[in-house]
């Protein structure tokens, strides 16, 4: 492993959380009386930054926030996010409403605000400071990503892109240019075409013919998580655990992958320390304030059996 971890640069969202407890998730015409309610710092990008860095990466968030919500920040830099690329700003910050049910099931209302403000000279200037063979992270909360995939495949930076929330824009983005491509199985049959329920090895050989060059991560789940680049599959099932709340399960999986990959460690390992941060994620409430660090990742691994990978 290398001495010092490659750097990872976050263009990303950050959102105000406002999370609400319901015995089921509200219907059509229905008011439904919350039996809990939390405000607290989220968004695919913020989440993301605050994994990798929870699991020991070395991070840089690019944002924007509205200046009310100044508080968001300083959770990102307590949990060891470099925030000197987020700007406060007078447009308000973007924010979801999230309700979660007692099966730990979640529906969520996004509003981007802030999060859809950045000019191309902006982006521009964050990827022109970056570190030579350092990693960008974009997920499809935030604008410019077509633009900032270009300047960093032109700049050197390798790209991992999560294309959460999907819709129907992510298939005209440059993919190819992408390094790692992490998607859940509803975005994987998007992005090829088929239904969502197709099998995961259906999905990975449609993604494989469509970006030949990518680095896929499909997760599953409860069903667990594939990689596939080339000639190589591997697939590891899930921990069984309790789940109370999945909101950011998907994005500590990321951050956790991201941070082991940058350290040097091989995609075996990548894949076991996000699973095993994801299950304990999934234990807990909330969003950012339910991702695990490293040491208790690293507690999990040696007191849960270990999960067998498959290799096709």
């Amino acid at each position: 492993m290398p001495d010092t971890p490659r750097p990872l640069y976050n263009l990303g969202s950050i959102n105000i959380d406002y999370v609400y407890r319901v015995p089921h998730l509200v219907r059509p015409g229905e008011t439904l009386a919350s039996t809990g309610y939390q405000q607290v710092l989220g968004g695919k990008g913020a989440n993301q930054s605050i994994a990798m860095a929870l699991a020991g990466g070395r991070v840089a968030h690019w944002g924007r926030l509205g200046r009310g919500d100044d508080w968001a920040l300083r959770l990102l830099e307590d949990a060891g996010v470099g925030t000197a690329g987020v700007d406060l700003v007078d447009d308000p910050s973007g924010h979801a409403l999230i309700q979660v049910d007692d099966q730990a099931e979640n529906a969520i209302i996004l509003y981007p605000g802030a999060n859809h403000g950045f000019l191309e000279a902006d982006i521009d200037a964050h990827i022109d400071d970056a570190e030579p063979g350092g990693w960008l992270l974009l997920q499809n909360e935030t604008n410019g990503l077509c633009h900032a995939m270009e300047r960093a495949q032109d700049r050197g930076l390798s790209i991992a892109f999560n294309p959460a929330p999907m819709h129907a824009d992510v298939n005209a983005l440059p993919l190819s240019a992408c390094q790692l491509l992490f998607v859940n199985r509803g975005e994987a049959a998007a992005l090829v075409g088929l239904e969502e329920d197709s099998e995961a090895n259906v999905l990975l050989a449609a993604l494989g013919e469509r970006l030949p060059s990518v680095e896929l991560v499909l997760t599953l789940g409860k069903d667990g998580a594939c990689y596939q680049h080339g000639d190589t599959r591997l697939r590891l099932p899930a921990y069984h655990v309790e789940a109370k709340d999945t909101t950011a399960a998907g994005d500590t999986f990321i951050g956790h992958f991201m941070a082991a990959r940058l350290e040097g460690r091989d995609v075996e390992t990548c894949l076991r320390r996000a699973s095993a941060a994801s299950a304990l994620c999934v234990q807990r409430e909330g969003a950012a304030p339910s991702i695990p660090d490293a040491r208790a990742v690293d507690a999990a691994l040696a007191e849960w059996p270990a999960l067998m990978l498959e290799r096709d």
